[in-house]
């Protein structure tokens, strides 16, 4: 019995589940927010330092521009294209992340349906990665404390960095 809660809590935790952010407000919208059938790991969880791992911003190119996480391929939401995936090995460690999760759970759904099989969605997003201070580049890869809120509704949630609407 008690082996099969331990499976249990293991699977919901992979679903979204019993996720955490730092800001309650924060964790009960994304609760109803996120897409909770993909899988999905935290920003305090994530070894910044593994260089293995195959960052994907699937946010507006102009978001993109503004920072993302260090070398994260830009792939986008509304043109994401799995083509654009090809060269990548199936295997790979993939971590998608847009500004809460929601966007980049739409992506992860459509690489998990294309085969790929280690590919998790970033609950929270770059707004938690943001406020975790955690580093950001901004497009010719320097340090930037700057991050796009997507707009001012959803600007509320940085706590932390500069919120740039260019």
């Amino acid at each position: 019995m008690k082996k099969m809660l331990i499976s249990f809590s293991t699977f919901f935790s992979l679903l979204g589940f019993g996720q955490q952010v730092e800001n309650s407000a924060y964790e009960k919208m994304l609760n109803r927010l996120l897409i909770h059938k993909v899988p999905t790991t935290e920003v305090a969880k994530i070894d910044t330092a593994n260089k293995q791992v195959l960052y994907l911003d699937a946010r507006e190119e102009e978001e993109f521009n503004v920072s993302h996480v260090a070398n994260a391929k830009w792939v986008g939401y509304k043109k994401f294209s799995i083509d654009s995936m090809s060269a990548i090995p199936k295997d790979t460690e993939i971590i998608v992340y847009c500004s809460v999760g929601f966007r980049s759970g739409s992506v992860t759904k459509k690489l998990i349906k294309s085969g790929f099989t280690n590919v998790l969605n970033l609950y929270g997003g770059l707004f938690e990665w943001s406020n975790q201070e955690l580093p950001l580049v901004d497009s010719i890869g320097n340090p930037t404390p700057k991050i796009h809120p997507y707009n001012k509704k959803w600007g509320k949630w940085i706590t932390k960095g500069e919120k740039a609407y260019e």
